[in-house]
């Protein structure tokens, strides 16, 4: 399926709201690539799909998770929007035929992120927290201007400024956030 089908079929699966999220990820991905002479179609797709399983209720991503035999971990079987990602990853795989593994991880991890993440994974994971809609971050211009000059300084910002969220509100932490913002901060000091 080419990207003007995808993002057609979309359209009809995902909120207004939702769209234009998506639409907003594509094209910082896009930008984003651009600056760290990335692969700009693999960044665009990446981003088209980043959300694809998005509307799903978390009952629903269970229930994909189950019916497909994906793993859930305990902290995604409490906080099952978690799993929009992994679910999304395999819709690009089975219902829109992506077969880049690179595009199906940052898919997949957009929203946790993981250790030793690909520049592709890195682009995407950046994007969907600097993209043009959002406008709730601190910091969020200097985040922005940071994602184009130091890329993994943005990602270590971007996980600490989730984790502080989550513990702030009370929210359940993924293991695999703590996981990549230790490692990033290990990598970043070259510890």
């Amino acid at each position: 399926m080419n990207q003007a089908d995808i993002e057609k079929d979309l359209r009809k699966r995902l909120s207004a709201k939702r769209m234009r999220h998506t639409v907003g990820v594509q094209y910082t991905s896009c930008c984003l690539a651009m600056r760290w002479e990335e692969d700009i179609c693999k960044a665009s797709l990446a981003g088209l799909l980043h959300d694809c399983a998005k509307q799903l209720s978390g009952e629903q991503l269970l229930e994909e998770c189950r019916k497909h035999t994906l793993p859930v971990n305990e902290s995604q079987q409490n906080s099952p929007y978690l799993l929009h990602g992994q679910v999304g990853a395999y819709f690009a795989q089975h219902r829109y035929g992506v077969e880049d593994p690179d595009i199906l991880r940052a898919i997949e991890y957009h929203t946790t992120g993981r250790p030793g993440m690909s520049l592709l994974e890195k682009i995407v994971f950046t994007a969907d927290y600097i993209e043009p809609q959002r406008d709730q971050a601190p910091d969020l211009p200097m985040l922005r201007k940071t994602a184009f000059t130091d890329l993994d300084k943005a990602v270590l910002m971007i996980l600490r400024q989730t984790l502080d969220y989550l513990q702030q509100t009370g929210a359940r932490i993924d293991p695999m956030t703590e996981e990549t913002w230790h490692y990033y901060s290990l990598k970043r000091h070259g510890e």
